[in-house]
This record gives structure tokens, C-alpha cells and sequence, in this order.
């Protein structure tokens, strides 16, 4: 299916537990707006927990928190997505494409709900995250956590429990950004729900004004890994 060619969009984000397809609609996203004319490229904002749990498998360490702990995963997940987003949003800037983003700052509040950590530790992350804008449009994709744990199991290269998805599912839905959340039904074929994206960015347009990349947002996108790592540091590991 097409994309909508004339919406003044600069930023797709596409948020959703793990098995809700948000790689797989990103990628087919980012490919039907470059089909219909538009700059669009597909970027990654993952946290590396996937990573790391494949990694601690293979030293017998169970998942991604048998090597950091619980605190220390949430840490690194929260730097490692801090640095994408940050490299994502200058790419756009510098480049002028359409970012369709897989993972934004919403996935990683999620994240800490699910993972039961403190709403000091909440706080601080969005304090953190502060001076990325908003996307021009999320797209939550909706699945029920079975067909979540379905889906990853046919792929073969992680694991999650019902429970976590569950739970994850809830930590979403609970975020004060949910509100501004386009819902769609991720339970269907990927040719379904990449066809509800489609109709649902037309749909959605862009109310207002979009808000720009501020000045502070590029003094942070071109710090270094160190600082972005003292800050992360300072205003997760004092509140976990």
C-alpha cells in the first residue's frame, strides 16, 4: 500500500511490547513513504537488552540482568537508548529526512514500569530524555501479550516471559503519554497492520505547531558517550 506523500511529518515513532512487529512495520513504513517520493529512512532506538540477553545466554547467565542485575540492565538499557535517539534526531536534522523511529523515549518509561522500578527512578529518566521533542506521531502497536510471546518464540533469538509482557503491556498503557498515542491493532497480519499505519498517518496529520529540536537538545546530542553516561548515571542509579 501507498503512503500519504503531502503530511508534513518529520517524525514516525512506533512504540509496543516486544512481538508487537515494531521493527518489521518501521522497516515497511520507511520503505512505502521512500516509495511515494518522500526522504524517509528507518532508525533503530533499541536499548540493547536484546543484545546483552543473547550475549549472557551464551555465558550461562540467563538473560540480560544475570550480567548487570535488575539496576544496572535498567541503566545501561536507558544510556543506550539515550545515545540513539540522540544520533537519530541530529541524523534528521542534518540530513532533513523523516525519521520512522522503532523504539522512542516512551519504550524506555515503559520499560522501568514494567521492570518495577521507583517513580524516582521515572522521574529522572524523563528529566533525561526532556529535550527530545515529541514525535509527530506514535503509533502504539496494540497485541494481545500471547500472541507477543507467539511471535518471539517463532524467532527464535530471545525469550520473554507472559507475565512481562503483561505487564509491559500495562506499564504502556498507564504512561501519560498514551493519551496522544495512535492505537493500532498489531493482532492481524503485517500487511494488515502496516495498512491501519498507513490509514492512521493520513488520518492523524500533525495538530499545531511541530515542535523543534532545541538548543539544548543539540548541546546533548553532541556531548560525548562519557557525559551522556555521568548523567544517565546521576539520575537513574541514585533513585533505583
Amino acid at each position: 500500500m501507498s503512503a500519504p506523500v503531502h503530511l508534513p511529518v518529520r517524525t514516525v515513532a512506533l512504540v509496543g511490547i516486544d512481538g508487537s512487529g515494531k521493527t518489521t512495520q518501521a522497516r515497511l513504513l520507511a520503505a512505502a513513504l521512500a516509495g511515494a517520493g518522500r526522504p524517509a529512512v528507518y532508525r533503530q532506538n533499541a536499548g540493547g537488552r536484546a543484545w546483552f540477553g543473547r550475549l549472557a545466554a551464551r555465558w550461562g547467565r540467563g538473560d540480560a540482568e544475570g550480567l548487570f542485575g535488575r539496576r544496572g540492565m535498567l541503566l545501561v538499557e536507558s544510556l543506550l537508548r539515550w545515545l540513539a535517539i540522540a544520533r537519530t534526531l541530529l541524523r534528521r536534522a542534518v540530513r532533513r529526512e523523516i525519521a520512522v523511529m522503532d523504539r522512542y523515549a516512551a519504550c524506555q518509561f515503559a520499560s522501568l514500569r514494567a521492570h518495577g522500578a521507583g517513580p524516582a527512578a521515572e522521574r529522572r529518566a524523563r528529566w533525561a530524555y526532556r529535550p527530545f521533542p515529541r514525535p509527530d506521531v506514535t503509533f502504539l502497536l496494540a497485541v494481545d501479550p500471547a500472541v507477543a510471546r507467539e511471535r518471539i518464540d517463532r524467532r527464535g533469538t530471545d525469550r520473554e516471559s507472559i507475565e512481562y509482557l503483561t505487564a509491559a503491556d500495562r506499564a504502556y498503557r498507564s504512561l501519560p503519554e498514551f493519551a496522544g498515542f495512535v492505537v493500532i491493532d498489531a493482532n492481524g497480519s503485517a500487511e494488515e497492520v502496516h495498512a491501519a499505519i498507513v490509514a492512521g498517518l493520513a488520518a492523524a496529520g500533525v495538530p499545531g505547531q511541530r515542535r523543534r529540536v532545541g538548543v539544548g537538545a543539540w548541546v546533548l546530542a553532541g556531548v560525548p558517550v562519557v557525559a551522556g553516561a555521568a548523567v544517565l548515571g546521576w539520575q537513574l542509579a541514585e533513585s533505583l
